[in-house]
């Protein structure tokens, strides 16, 4: 009990010069307004967050953003979703975590039966066609700006672009299997890490000074007691 009063004490002193840690009245709004803006699918939601979560409200840190995102990778299922449940988790909880999941899909639900009820009742109107062809590139436009700005913050040195496109020309060219992918690319990370660790130890380490420290979930917090294993879990 000492240690963990002593790490929720040393938490406390340092999220004074941090972000303020948002309410969950606050997330829960941010959480339904993420439903209705997140579009561009997995990448396009992903890159959203990072820019409202990390850039905009330092609620998280990049480093734990992105190992969040890694860990939500090899997942089966809705990267984005997951990582936005965890997040949630992470900020309140239990109830945190599932009204982030929840209000990550359920505004989406909606709008699907709103524009699938146009598109069926008035799909052969000219102009309601022009509106949907229309939104074709610009979703594209969304996915490849949303690549790109992940890839920067992901992608540190040529190792890292290297395996970013062997994996590209294995999925694109030789249609291999999306797991078998992912299991490569873990194997050579952690041999990588081994044999040449600059190199592929590239996310900064969690406590290391700088504006990670700002953040609500900093790289140092990782031993709140909702992150603590237990026999209830």
């Amino acid at each position: 009990m000492s240690e963990i009063s002593q790490t929720i004490a040393s938490e406390s002193e340092g999220s004074q010069s941090a972000s303020a840690h948002p309410s969950f009245g606050e997330a829960l709004r941010f959480w339904l307004k993420l439903g209705f803006i997140s579009f561009g699918g997995p990448t396009g939601q992903i890159a959203i967050m990072h820019t409202e979560l990390v850039e905009k409200r330092r609620w998280i840190s990049e480093a734990r953003f992105l190992h969040a995102l890694s860990y939500c990778m090899l997942l089966p299922g809705p990267e984005a979703q997951q990582l936005a449940t965890y997040i949630g988790w992470l900020l309140h909880r239990t109830w945190g975590g599932i009204v982030a999941g929840s209000l990550f899909v359920l505004p989406s639900v909606f709008i699907l039966w709103a524009l699938s009820f146009v598109y069926v009742t008035y799909g052969n109107v000219p102009w309601i066609a022009a509106v949907f062809y229309g939104l074709k590139p610009a979703v594209t436009a969304i996915v490849a700006a949303a690549v790109i700005r992940i890839s920067k913050r992901a992608l540190k040195n040529e190792v890292m672009w290297t395996l970013a496109a062997l994996a590209f020309v294995a999925i694109f060219f030789f249609k291999a299997p999306f797991p078998l992918i992912v299991l490569g690319a873990g194997v050579v990370g952690l041999v990588g890490a081994r044999l040449a660790p600059q190199r592929f130890i590239v996310i900064r380490p969690h406590g290391e000074a700088g504006k990670a420290s700002d953040a609500v979930i900093s790289d140092s917090a990782i031993t709140r007691m909702n992150s603590r294993p237990c026999s209830t879990r």
